[in-house]
């Protein structure tokens, strides 16, 4: 086997001046070791409800991380030879070990991408290979794996333990029964894995299933969800019973950051014409508008935290939508604007100091211009993390740049990693601490902040912001 070696610096992300590596090293080692906060993202709970290993490689590292294969796409590579699943549940009859041959050939195609970075501290950290990936080593690579994958070390539960996750919270939808949940909690595991509600399903009346969920979301609810006030009681009846299963936070993915305080009478007839599916696109913005306000009165009441993550066209490839549906890879950052949209809902519960409101974006150019201003005056409005398509090193490292002088550090809710990707959680949070160290030292070396400030500071940002924020 040609093989060249794996290493991972020390010192990686750190300047190579060494008046800042060197406060950046110290910082470093002050958070190194903390527990991982991981209060949002999509890894599937059936993992901990089973504790079932494992299959293969391929299975865990390439199929369900669209990080990944959108590269691959992007050069050609057709998805059926992944063997990614398609819209209708089928699959391409794959070997497994045929398509992670297919990724190992191409993983130079990754160099220099934060799913390298990722990729290759699971490779080195997790599974103690000290071989790069490439044709060569693929099927060194995919024996070593999976071979570990059926050993009781690597069950889900274990690697939770050995990641040192002290919480980390799922994704569901109103209709979810959490039965993976309710397991967990029965199984008498002390692992901390909770819901986040998310009514995506039930509140974008231009999703092609939007019918069939609205009247499921009756169902489960017990209430007449096709009047505006029964609809509103059934989504206060599925947060208390996701808030029973350990809920903190809700989440709300919507194109735009519009939001909209219409009165009790021109929302129900507005809802009255979503019901019948009489509505123009402009109508359906204003209901997600609605109903975003809406959520907010809520968690003002039952204390949810409210996550926007605003700006994505989704589904940008009709192609690959048709054939394997979403979460594909194909969805795409939009501009953006926060300023007027977000005002109706601020406008009511912009200064309540017991309504949390963490505001995400795609949209880098909202930094300085929006985000940080917003967050640096109303008390209940934080910003999330560099998300998505930003959070490799440079968009971390921009996002602390541009909102620094109007935001503040506390005004920031640390670190989520938000990915399905549940062997890389380690190395996202891992790479986010080392931004921040290298940010502070910078600042420290130009006598902008003093270290002993500084060594608090990072402690904040990599483990305490994350908890208050999310009330975890």
């Amino acid at each position: 086997m040609n093989a060249k070696p794996l290493h991972l610096d020390a010192n990686r992300l750190f300047s190579s001046d060494p008046t800042p590596r060197g406060i950046a090293q110290r910082l470093y080692s002050q958070v190194a070791k903390l527990p991982i906060i991981s209060p949002h993202g999509h890894t599937d709970p059936a993992w901990w409800a089973t504790n079932a290993s494992f299959s293969n490689a391929t299975e865990l590292l390439l199929v369900p991380d669209h990080y990944v294969f959108r590269m691959l796409y992007s050069q050609g590579i057709a998805l059926d030879a992944l063997g990614i699943p398609r819209k209708d549940g089928t699959r391409a009859n794959v070997d497994p070990r045929e398509a992670w041959r297919i990724f190992a050939a191409n993983f130079h195609l990754f160099r220099g991408t934060p799913s390298s970075m990722w990729l290759n501290h699971v490779f080195h950290d997790v599974f103690g290979l000290r071989v790069r990936l490439d044709a060569n080593t693929s099927d060194h690579y995919y024996d070593t794996i999976t071979t570990a994958l059926r050993t009781d070390a690597f069950r889900p539960r274990a690697l939770f333990e050995r990641f040192g996750i002290e919480v980390i919270a799922t994704t569901e939808g109103p209709l979810d029964t959490l039965e993976h949940h309710q397991a967990i909690r029965d199984s008498g595991w002390n692992g901390r894995v909770l819901t986040a509600y998310r009514p995506d399903a039930v509140v974008d009346p231009e999703h092609e299933d939007f019918p069939t969920a609205l009247r499921r979301f009756g169902e489960i609810s017990g209430e007449d969800v096709h009047t505006w006030d029964g609809y509103l009681r059934a989504h206060r009846n599925r947060r208390d019973f996701f808030i029973r299963h350990g809920a903190t936070s809700t989440d709300h993915g919507h194109e735009t950051a519009v939001t909209a305080n219409l009165s009790a009478a021109e929302a129900s007839a507005l809802f009255g014409r979503i019901v019948r599916g009489d509505f123009t696109a402009r109508e359906a913005e204003l209901f997600r508008g609605q109903v975003l306000t809406e959520m907010a009165a809520m968690s003002l009441d039952d204390g949810l935290v409210m996550q926007l993550h605003p700006g994505c066209y989704r589904n940008h490839n009709p192609a690959l939508f048709a054939k394997y549906g979403r979460n594909v890879g194909a969805d795409l950052p939009l501009r953006t604007e926060y300023v007027h949209a977000l005002k109706p809902l601020l406008d009511r519960f912009g200064n309540e100091p017991d309504f949390r409101f963490i505001l995400f974006t795609l949209d880098e150019s909202t930094y300085s211009r929006e985000l940080g201003p917003m967050a640096g005056h109303y008390p209940s409005l934080y910003l999330g993390p560099a998300w998505w398509f930003h959070d490799a090193p440079e968009g971390m490292w921009r996002f602390r740049e541009q909102t620094l002088s109007t935001a503040g550090f506390h005004n920031t809710v640390g670190f989520n990693d938000d990915t399905r990707a549940f062997l890389s959680i380690p190395a996202r949070h891992d790479v986010a601490r080392r931004v921040d160290c290298a940010f502070l030292a910078k600042l420290v070396a130009e006598h902008r902040l003093d270290e002993d400030d500084a060594a608090e500071l990072v402690v904040d940002l990599a483990y305490n912001l994350p908890k208050r924020a999310y009330k975890l």
